[in-house]
C-alpha cells in the first residue's frame, strides 16, 4: 500500500515538473515585457521582441561559418570542404592530389631540392592511389572516356552515367577477351544514348582508338551482359546539333523536326540510319527555307556519305508530299 502511494507521489512531482519546464519555455518565447513574440537576429547575435524591440538576450554564440554569403553560389565558391565524390575518378575523388606546378602556397618557385622532393611525393602518391591492377584498370579507363567525351562535347552527366557502367562491367568481370578502350568507348556510346544526346557509331570510332566493328560488338555484349535499357535512336536527337554547327535559323531546325515527325508517321524511318535521316532533313529544311547549306558541309557535320543524304532527303520529300496531297 506504501509502494503505490509512494508511486502517485512520484508521478505527481513528475508532473508539476513537465508544468514547470513548459511554462518556462512559453515565458522564453515571450517577451517578458509585452509578451510578444520573439525572434532570432543571426547578424547581430541577439534575440529581441518582434513587437517592442526588446533586446531578451546578446552575444549569442555563431555556429556557422565566420565569412558571409549572399547566395549559394557565394555559399559554394567560400565553402572549405573538399570536392564532392564522383564516379568519374577511380578513387571518386577521395584521395591527394598534388598539383604538377612547382609553386608554393604564394606563387614562388620552388628550390632545386625542394622540387627534387615535391616529385618524389608525387611517383609515391601515384603508387599509392592505384594499388593493384583493378584500380590501375580503371584509372586507365575512365581517363579514356574523358578524353572521348571531351572531344564529343558531350555533358557531365554521360561521363558520369559512362563511369557507372564501366564499373559495372569490371564488376561483373565483362572484361577478360576484351580490351579497355573497348569497353570505356562502348560503355561512352551507351551512356549517351541513355542521355538523350547520341553521338553516331562513326563519331565515336574517330575520336577512340579501336575499330568500329569491335565497338559495335563490345557494345551490344555490354547492353546484353548489364541489361541495359536503352531505346533506339530518335533522329530529332541529332537535329539540334547539326543545325546548330552549320549555323541555320530556329525555322530551319523547326522545319526539319516536321519533316522528321511526318515521316514517323509514314513509317519512313523503319530500318534507316537515324543519322543519316536528321542530315537529310536538316538539308531539306535549309532548302525550303532559302538558307544556304551544301550536301558537303552537311556530309561533313554528320560524317556519313552525300549518296545517303540524297536518297534520305527524297524519301522525306515524297512523305511530306504524299501527306499534303492527302
Amino acid at each position: 500500500m506504501s509502494e503505490n502511494v509512494r508511486d502517485d507521489a512520484d508521478d505527481r512531482t513528475r508532473r508539476q515538473d513537465e508544468r514547470s519546464e513548459t511554462s518556462e519555455e512559453r515565458q522564453r518565447e515571450a517577451c517578458p515585457e509585452c509578451g510578444g513574440d520573439l525572434v532570432a537576429d543571426s547578424e547581430r547575435g541577439e534575440t529581441v521582441c518582434r513587437d517592442c524591440g526588446l533586446v531578451v538576450e546578446e552575444d549569442e554564440i555563431d555556429r556557422g561559418p565566420e565569412w558571409r554569403a549572399f547566395d549559394a553560389a557565394e555559399k559554394d565558391e567560400k565553402s572549405r570542404v573538399g570536392a564532392p565524390t564522383t564516379n568519374m575518378m577511380h578513387d571518386k575523388g577521395l584521395s591527394t592530389n598534388i598539383g604538377w606546378q612547382n609553386k608554393d602556397a604564394y606563387g614562388n618557385q620552388l628550390s632545386g631540392r625542394q622540387r627534387e622532393k615535391m616529385q618524389r611525393l608525387r611517383t609515391w602518391n601515384e603508387r599509392f592511389r592505384t594499388r593493384d591492377s583493378k584500380e590501375r584498370n580503371l584509372k586507365q579507363a575512365l581517363g579514356e572516356i574523358d578524353r572521348m567525351a571531351s572531344a564529343l562535347g558531350l555533358p557531365e552527366n554521360v561521363r558520369e552515367t559512362a563511369s557507372v557502367i564501366y564499373r559495372r562491367a569490371l564488376n561483373d568481370d565483362l572484361l577478360p577477351g576484351r580490351s579497355i578502350e573497348g569497353v570505356s568507348t562502348s560503355a561512352l556510346y551507351a551512356a549517351a544514348r541513355q542521355a538523350g544526346t547520341p553521338r553516331s557509331l562513326d563519331e565515336i570510332a574517330s575520336v577512340s582508338r579501336v575499330e568500329k566493328d569491335e565497338i559495335a560488338r563490345t557494345y551490344r555484349y555490354v547492353v546484353r551482359e548489364l541489361s541495359l535499357e536503352i531505346q533506339p535512336a530518335d533522329p530529332e536527337q541529332y537535329v539540334p546539333r547539326f543545325a546548330s554547327e552549320l549555323e541555320l535559323s530556329e525555322e530551319a531546325e523547326r522545319r526539319a523536326r516536321k519533316l522528321l515527325s511526318t515521316a514517323k508517321a509514314q513509317g519512313v524511318h523503319s530500318g534507316k540510319s537515324p543519322v543519316g535521316l536528321a542530315a537529310a532533313a536538316v538539308y531539306a529544311a535549309s532548302l525550303l527555307t532559302n538558307e544556304k547549306v551544301t550536301q558537303s558541309e552537311v556530309s561533313e557535320v554528320a560524317n556519313i556519305s552525300e549518296v545517303t543524304i540524297r536518297n534520305r532527303y527524297h524519301e522525306l520529300l515524297e512523305a511530306e508530299e504524299e501527306v499534303r496531297l492527302d
